[in-house]
């Protein structure tokens, strides 16, 4: 796959009844952060520090234009509790798309009017079942 951008993109976020939801009409705005924590494991004999791969984390940011309707962003958002599954497809949900799939909790839920009257949320999933998410691609 070329160099391309972000339109088009596919992001699919779980209800609290575990039904996924295309929000993609809804969001304007994602931020993956996929890291893991590096330890420090230098010992005397060295010059340079040391490190070790230690855990994996993800966290998902999300912000878009607020929409009560039956199946969007505050339909998906406004119970926090349980496990969501959150998919991204860069360049749409078509096969062979690269894919992120991951198990996360919903940390914030965010609701806020501007003086222009533009009603808009985010929203911050972080990951919750200790598995480390993988790309793969749209099948």
């Amino acid at each position: 796959m070329a160099i391309q951008t972000g339109l088009g993109d596919y992001v699919a976020i779980d209800d609290s009844g575990g039904t996924p939801r295309d929000l993609s009409d809804n969001i304007t705005s994602f931020d993956v952060a996929d890291s893991q924590n590096l330890l420090d494991s230098t010992t005397l004999s060295k010059s340079a520090i040391e490190r070790l791969i230690g855990l994996g984390d993800i966290s998902f940011s999300v912000s878009g234009v607020y929409d009560a309707a039956s199946n969007k962003s505050h339909d998906v958002f406004k119970v926090k509790t349980g496990v969501r599954t959150v998919t991204y497809a860069i360049g749409g949900n078509t096969t062979s798309n690269p894919e992120l799939n991951a198990e996360c909790y919903i940390a914030d839920y965010n609701i806020s009017r501007g003086s222009d009257g533009a009603l808009t949320y985010s929203a911050t999933l972080n990951l919750s079942d200790g598995t480390v998410p993988e790309w793969t691609t749209v099948s």
